[in-house]
């Protein structure tokens, strides 16, 4: 059995790594000319990190250095509006570790073969019977993943009736910062825009920004400066920490809800499928349960019954996570100055157990 997996990400590799482990031929095609990723930090939750396990890396990732959950968050005058009980976290859901991106894409490819992989191929089509035509000729398989993202060239081939991501009004910076004792992972939210910081096992700290702003505007490092000036330490000298080559700036989109994944012998997953945004991190940990979960199904029960299960056990999940996701981080970007008061009251009288309540549904995920 064969498998043609069209993006070389975290989940594309992900899932050729679980079809190779069961015994299938899988070949890899990616668009850019090498297999890499230009990223900063990713916090992997214990979700993420149990897709990882059925994958036999999750130990390797440990080993790295395992990350607390987030402590709570602040408001932007410094003070307390949720505070976690991190050790509770820990006891009710597993670990947490903090990775940079591009290690954990050289983790996937070093349990690859050089062979499967092939870099610089643009796909062009992919039809149904699960052949796929790109610049490197044509490939059959027996089954075609598309993970390629939140532009994917394998939906727009599949399901040229399916939406367009939408952007969601505000963009995302994110940069690894120099060494610098934080208390803990903590987001800080304001009017419009907000600030995280998650320390790394290596004492650098991965920092993420969100900000209301058109669609396409390009904000650099001087302006983000003064605009989370006054806010409180460590912020302000997180920022000034780092050059500006170090910011990464994407535009924040979802992926309104597709009706199926599946199409044929062909399966979406990851961004591809159901592009969040990212205000629970939960991104590349759907990606892993998607890669493992395929894998498992299709293996299990064959490629047609497989993908049908596949289909109705991955949909609901992931675009359940996604309003969520969406859902969660929206008070963050009010910019009334009414409601911003009237959320930070509200959020200062919560149970503490508001947060584990919220996020129950995906870290709890088991294969």
């Amino acid at each position: 059995m064969k498998a043609v997996v069209v993006g070389g990400g975290i989940g594309g590799l992900a899932a050729a790594l679980a079809f190779r482990q069961r015994g299938w031929q899988v070949e890899v095609l990616e668009r850019a000319p090498e297999f890499t990723e230009i990223g900063a930090g990713l916090s992997i939750q214990p979700n993420g990190l149990r897709a990882l396990d059925a994958l036999g890396l999750g130990d390797a990732l440990r080993s790295g250095g395992l990350a607390d959950p987030l402590a709570g968050i602040r408001g932007a005058n410094g003070g307390w509006l949720i505070r976690n009980d991190i050790e509770e976290l820990k006891r009710r859901f597993g670990r947490w570790a903090t990775v940079h991106r591009p290690a954990l894409i050289d983790l996937l490819l070093a349990a690859l073969p050089a062979a499967a992989l092939r870099s610089g191929i643009e796909v062009h089509a992919v039809r149904p019977d699960g052949t796929v035509r790109h610049s490197g000729g044509m490939s059959g398989a027996d089954l075609v993943v598309g993970a390629d993202g939140v532009h994917s060239a394998i939906r727009r081939s599949l399901w040229p009736e399916a939406p367009a991501p939408r952007y969601v009004g505000y963009t995302t910076w994110r940069f690894i910062a120099p060494a610098r004792p934080v208390a803990g992972s903590v987001e800080t939210w304001g009017s419009g825009e907000r600030f995280g910081y998650v320390p790394m096992p290596d004492g650098r700290i991965y920092c993420y920004l969100m900000a209301n702003a058109p669609a396409g505007e390009r904000i650099g490092l001087d302006r983000l400066r003064e605009r989370f000036a006054r806010w409180p330490e460590p912020i302000p000298a997180l920022l000034n920490d780092i050059r500006a080559d170090a910011v990464l700036q994407h535009d924040t989109c979802e992926l309104p809800d597709l009706p199926t994944f599946v199409r044929g012998k062909v399966a979406l997953l990851g961004d591809a499928a159901h592009a969040m945004t990212p205000n629970l991190g939960q991104g590349a940990c759907q990606a892993l349960e998607d890669a493992v979960t395929l894998a498992a199904r299709v293996d299990t029960l064959g490629v047609r019954a497989g993908l049908a299960e596949y289909d109705e056990v991955r949909r609901p999940r992931t675009q359940l996570i996604a309003r969520r996701s969406r859902r969660i981080g929206a008070p963050a970007h009010w910019v009334s100055r009414p409601l911003t008061a009237l959320r930070d009251a509200a959020f200062s009288r919560l149970p503490d157990s508001f947060f584990a309540r919220s996020v129950t549904p995906a870290y709890s995920w088991t294969i």
